[in-house]
């Protein structure tokens, strides 16, 4: 329950910084938590799996496929997040500006949105 709860402050404050109006430092303080927000939902998912289905799996890319098939993502879903994981890693171990600002797009307009259904997916699966 306590990394779920990390998990909700760290996307409270990363749709804090995206409401900001953009500059250079806007960006990358966006890039930083979407950083922190991956991490937490890929291994809530982990752990989640683990503890009501028995799955285990053990990098990003293998948690969502599994979410996957046990229907909690579509298909573009699991696209989305495999695309989320490579930039994720990308932004990470290079930083380019173009890269930059691609990648605060792509958090902008689909990866926060699907880091909230991680989110709300496994908050009321481990509620019920």
């Amino acid at each position: 329950m306590e990394k779920i709860k990390q998990f909700e402050n760290a996307l409270k404050s990363l749709e804090d910084v995206l409401e900001m109006e953009y500059s250079d430092v806007i960006r990358d303080s966006v890039i930083k938590r979407f950083e922190y927000c991956f991490d937490l939902a890929w291994k809530n998912i982990k752990i989640f799996l683990y503890d009501y289905h028995g799955v285990v799996c053990n990098s990003p890319k293998m948690c969502f496929r599994k979410f996957f098939q046990l229907g909690y993502f579509s298909e573009t879903e699991t696209e989305d997040s495999i695309k989320m994981t490579d930039s994720r890693n990308s932004i990470v171990h290079i930083y380019l500006e173009k890269l930059a600002n691609k990648t605060y797009a792509d958090i902008k307009n689909n990866y926060c949105n699907l880091l909230k259904k991680i989110f709300k997916t496994v908050k009321n699966q481990t509620q019920e």
